[in-house]
């Protein structure tokens, strides 16, 4: 069963993360969970429907208003009376079969989340969900000792675009995406409907509040307001603000978060300093991006030196790329608008944003971020280790006509199995090449290669 975030329109947003949250519930031996993502991608809208479907019992505190609750875990009581006294302050006994308690903003008590532990080891029956804003960035920070091993985390990401085809209505269309990747049979007179939804999310993305907006506006596209995206960037620029104290710092994230557009286009292919600053550091800019990576406002991409097995031991921890956690905020803070997006008219930005979609699909299902840069100025876009054919290059093009210089270079050098291309041609391999054409739309479904 899926999740269903009703929205107050006719059509229902499903989130799939519902069934990892399913299988939390089911475990025997289960730890408070930590549901980790950037801010508005829907956590505390699924967490409190979750919560209301599945359990008896369900209480929902948010620490930014229940002070009481960050007083009580800031005394020097014991963890035991503080657990007591947390069920009589409340006056909800999560103790009891069936119940679960959700902890919104739990950032603003380091106490408490330190305290998961005595939670786990002490109350192991008792449910606990906690969420928050900026919450990755607070754990990276934290003070306080972090229960390590004593809680479970998850990771949230905005909706991919299997998501957002649920989103609207499109299951006959959904499933036949999926028949054709699964059998490698080409979509015919389909393919162009799904190129036209596939821009659809590149104009609104995959935040709900902008998908809701995408589907209130019915068949006419071309009155999709932007000021939900406009809002969403408005309120990430005031998180820089009101979460960080140093004036320096929040300027050198403000920098690096407005870089990105240019850092894309880069001829080496890697994240630059110079480009957010002449005479940068990446000393003076550690902090800062780690808070932007932390956040979840961008996806790091980190470059592999040699392509083998397991990629994570080969990372050149020097050379990385960074992404916009959205495609549709990317489109907006590069002022593309409604038309130049549906007429696919973006021209020198088409390619960076396609490469950015791609990058949201692959990690929203799971998949870490890896690419390969050579010499000769050859480079593949991401590599992915398959549970059949080792390790695989894909390249990412944003056209129909496409040519793939850097996957014959890597084909002569490590002799991959097959390759994938990613582009707006149908399904389709070519033997000759050894290259696996995936239409953009269908990037969602690498997920199965590699699981």
């Amino acid at each position: 069963m899926l999740y269903l975030i009703v929205l107050g329109v006719k059509k229902e947003m499903k989130r799939k993360i519902y069934n990892q949250l399913i299988n939390w519930k089911n475990t025997k031996d289960f730890k408070p969970l930590i549901i980790l993502g950037v801010r508005q991608c829907g956590k505390t809208y699924i967490i409190d429907e979750f919560c209301q479907r599945e359990f008896k019992n369900y209480k929902k505190i948010n620490l930014l208003y229940d002070v009481d609750v960050v007083k009580l875990y800031s005394s020097n009581d014991s963890s035991d009376k503080k657990f007591n006294d947390l069920k009589t302050l409340l006056d909800f006994d999560f103790d009891q079969e069936g119940s679960v308690l959700f902890i919104d903003e739990i950032q603003e008590s380091e106490e408490l989340i330190s305290d998961l532990k005595f939670f786990h080891e002490k109350h192991s029956n008792v449910r606990i969900i906690c969420a928050g804003s900026l919450l990755g960035v607070k754990l990276s920070r934290l003070n306080k000792p972090f229960p390590v091993g004593k809680v479970s985390r998850l990771y949230m990401y905005p909706m991919d675009f299997e998501e957002f085809l649920m989103a609207l209505g499109q299951q006959a269309l959904l499933d036949k995406i999926k028949d054709c990747f699964d059998n490698n049979k080409s979509m015919k007179v389909l393919h162009s409907k799904a190129i036209q939804y596939y821009r659809k999310y590149l104009l609104c993305g995959g935040m709900p509040e902008s998908v809701k907006a995408l589907i209130s506006c019915g068949d006419d596209y071309y009155n999709y307001d932007l000021s939900q995206l406009n809002d969403i960037i408005e309120d990430y620029k005031n998180d820089m603000n009101h979460h960080i104290s140093n004036s320096g710092e929040v300027l050198k994230i403000r920098s690096i978060y407005n870089s990105l557009s240019s850092q894309l286009q880069n001829a080496s292919k890697k994240f630059q300093y110079s480009v957010v600053s002449p005479n940068a550091k990446a000393r003076e800019y550690s902090l800062p991006l780690n808070w932007l990576v932390e956040s979840n406002m961008v996806q790091m991409c980190e470059c592999v030196k040699l392509p083998e097995k397991p990629l994570l031991g080969f990372v050149d921890n020097s050379v990385f790329k960074l992404y916009y956690s959205d495609v549709g905020i990317f489109n907006r803070l590069v002022n593309n608008d409604i038309k130049t997006i549906m007429l696919d008219d973006m021209k020198l930005y088409k390619g960076i944003i396609t490469e950015n979609y791609v990058a949201n699909q692959l990690k929203a299902n799971g998949i870490d971020l890896m690419y390969w840069r050579g010499s000769r100025h050859s480079k593949v876009d991401f590599l992915i280790t398959t549970k059949d054919a080792g390790i695989i290059p894909i390249e990412v093009k944003a056209e129909e006509n496409t040519q793939s210089k850097s996957l014959k270079v890597y084909d002569e050098l490590y002799h991959p199995q097959y390759m994938i291309r990613i582009s707006l041609k149908d399904f389709g391999y070519n033997p000759d090449t050894k290259i696996k054409s995936i239409p953009l739309y269908a990037t969602f479904l690498i997920k199965n290669l590699v699981n």
